[in-house]
């Protein structure tokens, strides 16, 4: 597929294209080579049926968000890449508008106008073609409009959802939490956690526990399971296994290829530690980011039976507490380098039909990190991701993350370098309220997602994400807190 881009990437100052990927209609990512010949993106691929582009676009005042082209079929001619690119993001807006009208929502004049606008100069570009500057710029327009139509029409879905869930119950509509940390321990980390949250992920991870094998260290762990129970806070604990780079033992290495062994070893480890916190934890996180995978090499294969195993001696240990497994990247952009067979909903799907008693997933969504952890998208597209994977009938949580500021960040994991402008502005701490404000009562208006947690407490000890935390490297409490505090007390903003 080819695609003319103007004016060229050289001169328009645009990012370059690599993070670019095709999807099918029915959202399956193909493998896809992304090459540019001179003002031409070419777009290769196994197969020629018809394919939606996708790739992180430049939106004044929305920032670098994906934006997606309908599906387009193949031919010889060029498509004018902006034109196609509004098409998409007004077909995308106007189904939803027509979704949400039909089950009663209230849309608002100033959306209507937005989008009639949007649409206007859409039209204009499709007829001003022969004229590329012309045609361009008015697309340009479109995709801007629709863009800001989007966001009016996804504040108007959380507000009139919230507002209802709020009429019916007293109390906050999902879980509100945190990964915690040692600094929560401190007596202003205490206050900051009671004040933001009604439920703490206990990490609980393999390598810290065991680092030699058979010696066990626990009392990281008991301290925050302490803490939390003494003040009656629900409990999340793991993920117990960390199947992404580097998140298993290195003393396994000689079992990787062993399927006997190499199970055996992490259900033993599995089951040694819900016993010891059966009854304090009954929400537990077996798994982490098998569909990705990764670690000690192995397969996809491999890493789906090793999650298969593992949530069976997870039921086996405790039948009556509920297990979830984490997905990273849950749009699945990391299918485009053809290394798995699998989407991200697919590998979950598997497990769903292999009836091994999983409760639920957690759906991990970050934005402004690069292309290890998820492309920047825009409000509409999140509530389209999470009602497709509700169509899984599990409970849903979801693991947030973006960052305060763009510095480095020596204690943050350094294959997650920050991405400035993807969200509005450059990050800040304004910038980084603004985008939880906006995606945590989105979130909780999902009937399907029971609980939203922030991926880190403090920037102060080792962490993934780049200045994610709610508590600054020394002690400070970012200005996210307030979002939080609203949601948690049943505010709306």
């Amino acid at each position: 597929m080819r695609f003319l881009v103007h004016p060229p990437p050289s001169s328009s100052g645009l990012p370059d294209f690599t993070d670019a990927y095709l999807s099918g209609m029915d959202g399956r990512i193909f493998p896809s080579r992304i090459e540019m010949e001179g003002p031409v993106l070419i777009c290769r691929r196994p197969s020629s049926e018809s394919a939606k582009l996708n790739l992180p676009w430049p939106v004044p005042g929305i920032g670098r968000p994906v934006l997606t082209t309908t599906s387009l079929r193949e031919r010889d001619d060029p498509y004018l890449l902006p034109v196609e690119l509004a098409r998409g993001k007004l077909s995308e807006v106007r189904e939803s508008w027509a979704s949400w009208e039909q089950s009663g929502m209230a849309i608002p004049d100033a959306f209507r106008k937005l989008q009639r606008e949007a649409f206007q100069f859409f039209a204009k570009a499709g007829v001003a073609a022969g004229d590329l500057d012309s045609a361009c710029q008015l697309a340009a327009s479109a995709i801007e409009r629709a863009c800001a139509a989007s966001a009016l029409l996804i504040d108007a879905y959380t507000v009139q959802r919230l507002t209802s869930i709020r009429r019916s119950t007293h109390h906050a509509p999902g879980l509100v939490g945190s990964v915690l940390d040692s600094t929560v321990l401190t007596p202003s980390g205490q206050e900051i956690f009671h004040h933001a949250f009604n439920t703490a992920s206990i990490p609980i991870h393999w390598k810290d526990i065991e680092p030699v094998e058979g010696t066990y260290h626990w009392d990281a762990v008991d301290q925050l399971v302490e803490f939390c129970s003494a003040h009656r806070t629900i409990l999340r604990g793991g993920p117990l296994i960390d199947l992404s780079p580097g998140g298993l033992h290195e003393w396994l290495t000689p079992w990787k290829n062993d399927f006997l062994n190499l199970p055996i070893f992490i259900c033993d480890y599995i089951e040694t530690t819900i016993s010891r916190y059966q009854g304090l934890i009954r929400l537990w996180e077996v798994a982490a980011y098998g569909n990705t995978g990764g670690a000690l090499g192995l397969g996809e294969d491999h890493c789906l039976a090793l999650v298969a195993r593992t949530l069976e001696a997870a039921k086996r240990t405790d039948s009556d507490a509920q297990f979830f497994i984490r997905v990273d990247c849950p749009w699945g952009e990391y299918q485009r380098d053809g290394r798995h067979r699998l989407s991200p909903f697919q590998f979950v799907d598997a497990l769903v039909r292999s009836n091994l008693g999983l409760a639920g997933v957690t759906l991990e969504i970050n934005s402004g990190y690069g292309s290890k952890a998820c492309y920047a998208r825009d409000m509409l597209s999140i509530s389209k991701l999470i009602d497709m994977w509700s169509q899984l009938q599990l409970q849903i949580h979801v693991n947030i993350a973006c960052p305060s500021s763009a510095t480095p960040d020596p204690l943050a994991d350094p294959r997650y370098p920050v991405q400035d402008g993807v969200w509005r502005d450059r990050w800040s701490e304004e910038t980084q309220a603004d985008w939880l404000e906006h995606l945590v009562p989105l979130l909780l208006a999902k009937s399907s997602v029971n609980g939203v947690f922030l991926s880190q407490f403090g920037d102060g000890v080792p962490h993934r994400f780049p200045h994610a935390g709610l508590v600054t490297a020394d002690g400070k409490l970012k200005k996210m807190f307030e979002p939080l505090r609203h949601q948690l007390h049943h505010e709306l903003s």
